[in-house]
């Protein structure tokens, strides 16, 4: 590297640390630092700071070259986001780049996020717990073979109709976090509750989403299956996050380990690096170790059923 690729180097860096202190300032708590050392942050923006309707979560990570040559690189965190709603607010960010290329846009970025969310507060209702599975990932590749039946994945209107009738006060699970697995700076964890009602996974559901730093992660993916014995059925189902068949894939391992009232959640921080079909892998692997750590499950009944072995439909062990 010459002086003028140094002195170019250093004007970057100071530009980021100046601009990161500015959004530091100004936003405050809605502010996150996920690694300073790699430039990742993120902020959570919402439509009503008192009384959100809308909120979402902007990743953003600054390259070394930011903001005189490169832009920011950048992931929209809102399971409700999607289809045209989510083109239409990339566009307007990558729009909002070229019209001040070589400058410091983030807060641009920030307040057209909140402007496109003021905007959809005024012309619609909150977002809604929607279940969508696809089965293709654009950009990536997987074993299509590996893949579970899809079929089971859906919210049926029993599940539904759970979800809206439970009381309001019921009581808020337990929930455990696990160990962490790194790999090319994208970090997984996983996290369990023990739920009986599909009102209990939604309880857990918002209260790991209050957490600052599991609701800026790029993808919380998660499954759960509830035995009714009264039927001799489960209710299950699963949420991908834009990790496409993630979540499916995680709910196939519920169902393989035969576990039951119990919602798995893998928290996924993405560190810049594609890791192709090794996501998967690492998201499994983390549902898996809690399982274990929590008595769900033992490797001997992992070797067990990986063997064909058929058993009873169980929940949690007693130790």
């Amino acid at each position: 590297m010459d002086r003028s690729e140094e002195r170019g180097a250093d004007v970057d860096l100071q530009a980021q640390i100046e601009e990161i202190e500015a959004l530091s300032s100004i936003y405050a708590d809605e502010w996150c630092v996920i690694d300073e050392a790699a430039r990742v942050f993120c902020i959570r923006v919402s439509d009503d700071t008192q009384q959100p309707k809308w909120t979402v979560c902007l990743q953003i990570i600054l390259p070394p070259d930011y903001p005189s040559s490169a832009p920011p690189v950048y992931q929209i965190n809102a399971g409700w986001l999607r289809g045209a709603d989510r083109m239409n607010l990339s566009n307007s960010l990558e729009e909002i780049y070229v019209e001040n290329t070589g400058e410091s846009i983030l807060y641009l970025w920030v307040e057209k996020i909140r402007e496109f969310l003021v905007e959809k507060s005024q012309s619609a209702d909150g977002p809604e717990m929607s279940k969508t599975v696809t089965t293709e990932e654009e950009g990536h590749e997987y074993d299509e073979d590996d893949l579970p039946d899809y079929s089971v994945l859906k919210l049926t209107n029993q599940t539904a109709q759970l979800f809206s009738s439970a009381s309001d006060d019921e009581e808020l699970p337990l929930i455990k976090h696990g160990e962490t697995i790194t790999d090319r700076r994208s970090t997984f964890q996983p996290h369990l509750a023990a739920v009986v009602t599909p009102k209990q996974v939604q309880r857990v559901l918002n209260h790991l989403y209050e957490n600052k730093k599991i609701a800026s992660a790029t993808h919380n993916i998660y499954a759960y299956r509830i035995y009714c014995e009264d039927k001799n059925s489960f209710l299950q189902d699963c949420e991908d996050d834009g990790e496409t068949a993630a979540g499916g894939r995680l709910l196939h391992l519920l169902q393989i380990l035969d576990v039951r009232n119990v919602l798995v959640v893998v928290s996924r921080w993405y560190g810049g690096i594609l890791l192709g079909p090794d996501r998967f892998k690492h998201i499994n692997n983390c549902a898996r170790n809690i399982l274990i750590q929590e008595g769900y499950t033992d490797t001997s009944e992992e070797a067990a059923k990986a063997g064909g072995k058929n058993k009873r439909p169980k929940g949690k062990k007693v130790k």
